[in-house]
């Protein structure tokens, strides 16, 4: 009877370390996914700074820039450019103010509320922009390493993970 007792309790022991060792496991793979997204994540943007460089703008502006285009002809504000934006941590007033800077937006003062900012892409950003569409295959950064398959289920997977977090 003890040593039945003496097997039971080795063996919930056993069970117990078991359970840790799976509950380890599982938490590693996220915690490897986790990596793996901001790798991919670094990748990409990395990839996207150096397809613009040649165009004299940075990813930020670029990104701001496709906003504009997207909103044109209605202006839009730097609180609009800002939820849109893919990097949140980001200036958006200080980007905006070096596309002025460079002609490729122009802000001018709302009509309707004299404190609020309209902000619209100038003719010659939506010309560059025309021309980023003809030179630069954004698609082509990870169509190189995935599948049409592959790139669908990446795309339901990340949108599970970026659901609600707006």
């Amino acid at each position: 009877m003890i040593t039945t007792l003496l097997r039971l309790n080795n063996l919930n022991d056993e069970m117990m370390h078991i359970q840790k060792e799976l509950n380890s496991a599982v938490k590693e793979v996220f915690h490897q996914a986790m990596i793996n997204v901001f790798l991919a994540y670094n990748r990409c943007n990395e990839d996207v700074r150096h397809a613009v460089l040649p165009f004299d703008i940075t990813s930020q502006q670029f990104n701001v820039l496709r906003i504009l285009r997207g909103q044109h002809p209605k202006p839009a504000t730097i609180n609009l450019i800002k939820a849109r934006m893919l990097d949140k941590m980001c200036d958006a007033s200080r980007i905006v103010d070096r596309l002025v800077q460079k002609d490729l937006v122009n802000k001018n003062i709302n009509a309707y509320d004299k404190r609020a900012v309209d902000i619209i892409i100038s003719e010659k950003g939506i010309q560059l922009l025309k021309k980023t569409d003809k030179e630069i295959d954004l698609s082509a950064i990870i169509s190189a390493s995935i599948t049409v398959e592959e790139a669908e289920q990446l795309n339901v997977l990340l949108n599970k993970i970026t659901a609600g977090k707006d």
